[in-house]
């Protein structure tokens, strides 16, 4: 039972959160032309280039978090992705009405809630591997020795 507890259940939790992704990739690669056309209709323009990036990410990261190689920062780039694709590409507020499920912005409401309950989960990967501690301790100590240097500059 221990077993599972500790080693199973983590991995399968990882598992779950990050399974939507090869299958996302999968669907831009069989569906290129409508990958591409989602791609554009959105803020940022770049084309089969930024498809590509899209697809690395969707690819490189899952099987990253679910081993724990650098899960981490893959857990981070996944979040900013997850985070980023739902402002950028379902920003349900921008329709009217979008509450009424006859509305086209519907299925986007879901979707933005979806991505962000997905970032979540990654926060929670990236905390269990020591990532957003790590950060922290590089974040107090940059802070500190900037407080040094200041100091010290203020008296010479």
């Amino acid at each position: 039972m221990d077993w599972l507890i500790n080693d199973g259940l983590p991995v399968l939790a990882r598992v779950f959160i990050v399974w939507i992704f090869p299958f996302s990739f999968l669907d831009k690669l069989f569906n290129w032309d409508n990958a591409l056309k989602q791609l554009n209709s959105g803020f940022f323009r770049g084309g089969p280039v930024l498809l590509v990036l899209a697809m690395a990410v969707e690819l490189l990261t899952p099987p990253m978090i679910v081993f724990g190689f650098f899960d981490g920062i893959a857990a981070f780039v996944l979040a900013g992705y997850c985070a980023v694709t739902a402002i950028v590409y379902h920003n349900f507020w921008s329709y009217p009405r979008f509450w009424s499920p006859k509305s086209d912005g519907y299925s986007h409401v879901w979707d933005f809630f979806k991505n962000f309950g997905l970032v979540g989960g990654l926060i929670f990967v990236m905390y269990a591997s020591g990532f957003i501690q790590e950060v922290g301790s590089d974040i107090e100590q940059v802070s500190a020795a900037t407080e040094v240097e200041t100091a010290m500059g203020g008296r010479e």
